[in-house]
């Protein structure tokens, strides 16, 4: 069945539920500022970004499984990877995972390109999931690259003080 302007196809709502609580889950009174568990989890050094990175292939997932079309699959990724990214930066991340919303951008083009119905959506097809696994492994790459970088720069602080 493919998605029409007119009717949109439902996605399911462990979906949608998952995007909030990662991105929208609390608010700050008076300001009406947003932010989830993403931006809390951020906050754990070395272990908390490459967590919500791995909460935020399920909505991945989830896209390849209403058959959203590559070139969103890979807009999708770009998202997860700017918020693992920016993510990483000390301080400054911590407030970027609060502002970039990535899980929320995903649900969002997942809603807008889905092609079959939740229903409809048992699974995905082989060539999506080859897909989508290179985008995970790229993802992978860059925290692995990140944390390389990091010990790096690390170890050269340490050799300059020491």
């Amino acid at each position: 069945m493919a998605a029409s302007n007119t009717h949109p196809l439902t996605i399911r709502k462990d979906v949608e539920r998952l995007g909030w609580l990662m991105d929208d889950l609390f608010r700050i009174p008076v300001l009406g500022w947003r932010f989830g568990l993403d931006a809390v989890i951020g906050l754990i050094p070395g272990i908390g970004d490459t967590g919500t990175a791995l909460v935020s292939f399920y909505i991945l997932a989830a896209a390849v499984r209403h058959r959203v079309p590559k070139i969103t699959l890979l807009r999708m990724g770009l998202n997860i990877g700017i918020d693992y990214v920016l993510g990483s930066l000390p301080v400054v991340g911590d407030i970027a995972d609060a502002w970039w919303k990535s899980n929320q951008m995903n649900v969002a083009l997942l809603r807008k390109r889905a092609t079959v119905s939740a229903e409809e959506a048992r699974a995905g097809r082989m060539s999506d999931w080859i897909f989508v696994g290179g985008i995970i492994v790229g993802l992978i790459a860059l925290g692995l690259a990140s944390a390389v970088v990091s010990i790096y720069l690390l170890s050269k602080l340490l050799t300059k003080f020491m």
